[in-house]
């Protein structure tokens, strides 16, 4: 995939465009002199597609997605998705947390691609790269419109997020819930705030992703935590995960799913290179623990989610089922099972 595919009008790209980071025709390059958006760049596409297959082979439990942003300026040091960057030829670092690509006419696309005949109403994810409530959508308000078309053609869908500006949409995932299956989750991988400062510095704080998941719980709507990333020997001490899952039983939680850092290439060496800074102690037991490709043992991986969800029985809370959307209204009927191994899942 090259920067060119994401324009819809291709026939506009000349030969000498072709190979460029941007065609000429194809994006508006802006800056926004404010506080919540110095030293980022937007790159203001219109994109040919919006509604994406995930690849057969990916461990998604979800066939299509919608992302209306690339790059991400809550900068995880951890985020997988920093490697589709480099398809753009733009940095996968720094680059990554400041130079934003934002499909202008993402929702005019759903609602288009939803009306098609090749449609079938299928589930749609969305927050699976990268997430579409960072700062940027609270200028460019992508998310309002992609909602309404969901809604009107009843199409299922859920969201994953670490952005509190979800709760401006708060009315209209209601009146989707209302003809379809919404689920909602929020990202919370630990409550340490000397932790969250270094790794996830551009996000809102786990308190206040704990308060979208209790303002949400307030008006009815079923929140689910992805806690996600457990972060090795940085976030895993028995009291840390209990402190965690403490507190997103009090935030009124549905579930909680666990999920240990894995590391892919592009996000692996930002990560490496911030370890490096911060904990240069740790190093060596990652390149161990992680010698074997972007995932931890998987004996570590059972470990802490069996901790995990024996956390969130003690709470009251029990472990979300793999591939359920969470509803705005429990479905009638029996409900599935608990999975019985670990659900490791590669959405942060």
């Amino acid at each position: 995939m090259r920067w060119d595919n994401l324009a819809d009008n291709p026939a506009k790209i000349t030969k000498s465009d072709a190979g460029a980071l941007f065609a000429a025709d194809a994006v508006t390059t802006r800056t926004f002199d404010t506080p919540e958006f110095r030293g980022i760049t937007f790159h203001e596409i219109r994109a040919r597609s919006i509604v994406n297959r995930v690849p057969g082979a990916s461990r998604m439990p979800f066939e299509w997605t919608v992302n209306p942003y690339r790059g991400c300026s809550h900068a995880c040091v951890y985020c997988f998705a920093r490697k589709t960057h480099s398809y753009l030829d733009l940095d996968t670092g720094l680059g990554f947390d400041s130079q934003i690509v934002v499909k202008v006419n993402a929702p005019e696309l759903v609602r288009r691609e939803l009306t098609s005949g090749r449609w079938h109403g299928a589930h749609i994810a969305m927050g699976t790269n990268v997430d579409c409530y960072q700062r940027a959508e609270g200028r460019y308000r992508l998310m309002p419109g992609i909602l309404t078309a969901l809604r009107d053609h009843a199409n299922p869908f859920s969201i994953l997020t670490k952005g509190t500006l979800i709760l401006r949409d708060l009315e209209l995932l209601r009146q989707a819930a209302e003809v379809t299956e919404v689920g909602v989750s929020v990202s919370v991988g630990f409550t340490d705030p000397e932790l969250w400062r270094t790794v996830e510095p551009g996000t809102p704080s786990p308190e206040r992703r704990l308060d979208v998941v209790r303002t949400l719980s307030e008006h009815g709507i079923g929140c689910g935590v992805l806690m996600a990333p457990v972060i090795p020997f940085l976030g895993d001490r028995p009291d840390q995960l209990r402190a965690t899952v403490r507190a997103i039983a009090a935030a009124g939680a549905t579930s909680v799913t666990p999920l240990v850092l894995h590391l892919r290439p592009g996000a692996r060496e930002w990560f490496m290179e911030w370890l490096g800074r911060h904990h240069p102690g740790l190093v060596g037991r990652y390149e161990r623990l992680y010698a074997d490709g972007a995932y931890a043992p998987k004996s570590y991986q059972r470990r802490i989610t069996r901790h995990v969800h024996e956390l969130a029985a003690e709470y009251g809370i029990g472990p979300s089922y793999r591939g359920t959307p969470r509803a705005l209204a429990a479905p009638a009927g029996p409900q599935p099972p608990p999975a019985s191994e670990p659900t490791q899942l590669t959405l942060l």
